[in-house]
């Protein structure tokens, strides 16, 4: 029987709807993203991806797989005219919604066969997109990486900043190390989960243009939902810039909205919060004990792209990542068949590595990767919405911003066990005393593995 489509409960109750469009490998725009109900006042609804690993646990091969995809549509943009994997690709992608077994290794082991060597200088923005964006560079090899922070460090001083108006957190920091690391030759990629309006990317378009001026740009995403307006404001900003700008995604579409879609949507969260428990679903088992695993990370490799990732750091890593995997299988108890590695927030590509390996390694075994998020979304336990259950915990990074909420989603199914993979900074009393006692309370083995800042 086949699964119902993840965005079904939003669209009957808000009205909203999915507008087709085009994709270069072959994809629809409800293969690449469910939706859900965002506890916002400022945005309504969430696109939740079904390839990203942030909100729902996916085959991390798929994940890394699809970026490394991206990339080489970037790749695409920047050196036209080479034969691509297109929609040969598409189609793995596809079989391993669908979880046929292989697809997702296949999509990866293309991809990485199909890699191009192409210098650049690739941003991705946070929270959600980190790991994409190395993901994308990743896939052309010799690109420098860095992604955007919400957490300050007071020894580096900020490249520049923006505002991401809809999200539930909005100040971001470039924060590279050192300093110059932005000021490599080559063209720049800005990498983000989707487009909405593409107003985020235009502001930090135009910010960093000003510090180092480029003759070229490229702007890339999973998904991209730009109107028409939207689209002639980015082709104006070309002209303001003097500067060439290419958008690429996986699919483009958009999203049909009702005008009174804010009220509405907070009405609904209000409503099903009243009816509905916020305690995880009762599974009748004992809780589960937590340890701690030595990673073993390798000298001098950076935790990921908060402050900049070279060439040689993915090098590096890479020798690294089946020693470190063969820990975490170690650790793992025994007759474990369902594994999720958990990253924390922005730290999305080391967690998503580490469990990529591990998949590789345990060919019997469901390993998934997802990660900790500061969004709020509204769960429902219905098979036609994307964010069935999800774990309420307090911020255990001492952010500078304030104490405040943190969320797991989808985490209650059934895993034997979780690897929580948090950086030094996340690695605090409170980490055990709220996401690993919260994990363990639905009778889940909890491993910790720390990857040094």
């Amino acid at each position: 029987m086949t699964a119902p489509w993840t965005g079904g409960w939003v669209t009957s109750r808000l009205d909203l709807a999915l507008t087709g469009g085009t994709s270069e490998v072959g994809l629809t725009l409800p293969q690449l993203v469910g939706l859900a109900v965002r506890r916002n006042p400022r945005r309504a609804h969430l696109l939740v991806s079904t390839v990203l690993g942030k909100h729902v646990p996916t085959d991390p091969r798929l994940v890394y797989g699809s970026a490394l995809l991206l990339g080489r549509l970037v790749a695409d943009a920047l050196q036209p005219g080479h034969a691509g994997p297109g929609e040969k690709a598409g189609a793995f992608v596809g079989a391993a919604l669908r979880g046929e077994p292989g697809a997702a290794a296949g999509l990866r082991d293309l991809l990485t066969a199909h890699r191009r060597p192409i210098g650049a200088v690739v941003v991705g923005y946070a929270e959600t997109a980190t790991a994409l964006g190395h993901g994308v560079a990743d896939g052309m090899g010799e690109a420098v990486y860095l992604h955007s922070t919400r957490r300050p460090v007071a020894e580096v001083t900020p490249y520049g900043g923006f505002e991401e108006e809809h999200s539930h957190a909005t100040s971001h920091l470039l924060l590279p190390v050192p300093a110059g690391l932005l000021e490599s030759q080559g063209p720049l990629v800005l990498v983000d989960d989707e487009l909405s309006t593409g107003k985020t990317v235009r502001n930090t378009l135009r910010a960093l243009h000003a510090v180092r001026a480029r003759s070229h740009y490229v702007v890339a995403a999973l998904t991209d939902l730009r109107d028409e307006a939207d689209r002639t404001a980015m082709r104006d900003l070309e002209l303001e810039l003097g500067a060439r700008v290419d958008v690429v995604a996986l699919v483009t579409g958009g999203v049909g909205l009702p005008p009174d879609v804010l009220e509405a949507g907070q009405d609904l969260v209000a409503r099903v919060e009243r009816e509905m428990a916020e305690t995880p679903r009762a599974n009748g088992r004992p809780p589960g004990g937590a340890r701690r695993v030595p990673l073993g990370w390798p000298a001098g490799v950076p935790d990921g792209g908060r402050h900049g990732f070279l060439p040689e750091h993915r090098e590096q890593l890479e020798k690294a990542l089946p020693a470190m995997a063969s820990r975490l299988e170690a650790a793992l108890p025994d007759g474990a068949r369902r594994v999720l590695v958990l990253g924390f927030e922005e730290l999305m590509y080391a967690p998503l590595r580490l469990a990529e390996a591990l998949a590789d390694l345990l060919e019997d075994t469901d390993v998934r990767y997802s990660t900790t998020t500061r969004s709020p979304v509204l769960a429902v336990d219905d098979p036609a919405y994307a964010i069935r259950s999800r774990l309420v915990f307090p911020a255990h990074d001492d952010p500078a911003d304030g104490p405040g909420e943190r969320y797991a989603y989808n985490v209650d199914q059934g895993f034997d066990a979780v690897v929580v993979v948090v950086d030094e900074a996340g690695d605090t009393p409170g980490l055990e005393r709220g996401l690993v006692r919260r994990i363990s309370g639905l009778g889940t083995e909890v491993l910790v593995a720390v990857v040094p800042s």
